[in-house]
C-alpha cells in the first residue's frame, strides 16, 4: 500500500478548503483517495493531509501539472512539501 503525506502552510483555512474540495474529483482521478486531514495545535495555518495512492504515476502527475501548481496559488498556499511513502509493516 503507498500513500502521499502532504504539508500545506496557508493563508486561510475555510479558503485553502473549499478549493482543496472541489478538486476531489480530479483527486480519484490520479488515484488519489483522501483518508485524513489534520491542522496544527500550535500553528492552525499548517494542514497535514493524507492520500492513499493507488496509482503513483498519475499522483506525480497530477501533483506536477501546472493546474496543480495553479489550485495552490488560489486556495492561498504559502509553501507546502508532499512525501510518497511505502507501508513497512504493523506494529
Amino acid at each position: 500500500m503507498y500513500a502521499l503525506l502532504c504539508r500545506n502552510r496557508v493563508e486561510d483555512f475555510r479558503r485553502w478548503k473549499t478549493v482543496f474540495d472541489s478538486h476531489a474529483g480530479a483527486h480519484r482521478a490520479a488515484g488519489l483517495h483522501l483518508q485524513s486531514i489534520w491542522r496544527g495545535l500550535e500553528h492552525p495555518d499548517n494542514v497535514f493531509f493524507v492520500f492513499e495512492v493507488t496509482d503513483i504515476d498519475k499522483a506525480r502527475a497530477y501533483l506536477n501539472a501546472p493546474q496543480a501548481a495553479q489550485a495552490g496559488r488560489n486556495s492561498g498556499v504559502l509553501d507546502g512539501e508532499d512525501h510518497f511513502l511505502e507501508a513497512s509493516g504493523g506494529y
